[in-house]
């Protein structure tokens, strides 16, 4: 019988990550459905549905129903992986709790422009889309799962000492995974 998704769990050396059981330390559940965490792209909304300025960089914020359509059809098709994506794609599996996904988000804005047009960088809040979450087994935070357009999607977790690492591991981790034949 075929599993249903095979991901590979792999963690970096120095990663930093939280748990799924760590508490909310009283923040309120905010009502927009997404805003850009870095104060510098504060101005610059994270996108939420998929558009022509795709190729300009900038994330997209996935809700279930968004990632049916665009991402892998689970429901349809628990047994296999079937990637609907015209290109590779990185999830940033995240709360807006959690310390080193808000270190994350500003370099994956970063790596959304360097990537444009390239890759596609998704944002899935783990406290809104509990059910994204547990179909890849999400249980630290923050996870990224790597999409190549063929073959099957690679999960990592957590976030490097500091924030040039991240930024190199996130680079290396695509060009491994996404860009290379």
């Amino acid at each position: 019988m075929k599993k249903t998704l095979t991901v590979a769990l792999m963690i970096a050396a120095f990663s930093i990550s939280c748990t799924s059981s760590q508490n909310k330390s009283g923040e309120t559940d905010k009502t927009a459905q997404v805003q850009a965490e870095a104060p510098a792209q504060a101005e610059k909304p994270v996108q939420t549905a998929l558009t022509e300025e795709d190729a300009t960089g900038g994330s997209i914020t996935l809700t279930k129903n968004v990632f049916l359509q665009k991402v892998w059809d689970y429901e349809n098709t628990p047994q296999e992986w079937v990637y609907k994506g015209d290109k590779p794609a990185l999830i940033d599996f995240y709360a807006d709790w959690c310390g080193p996904c808000k270190i994350a988000s500003p370099i994956l804005e970063e790596i959304s422009n360097d990537y444009a047009g390239q890759i596609y960088v998704y944002k899935i809040d783990t406290e809104k889309e509990r059910e994204l979450a547990a179909v890849f087994g999400v249980r630290g935070i923050p996870a990224f799962l790597y999409i190549p357009v063929k073959g099957q999607p690679v999960m990592m977790s957590g976030i490097a000492r500091t924030k040039e690492d991240t930024k190199k591991m996130f680079a290396e981790n695509i060009d491994k995974y996404l860009l290379t034949l």
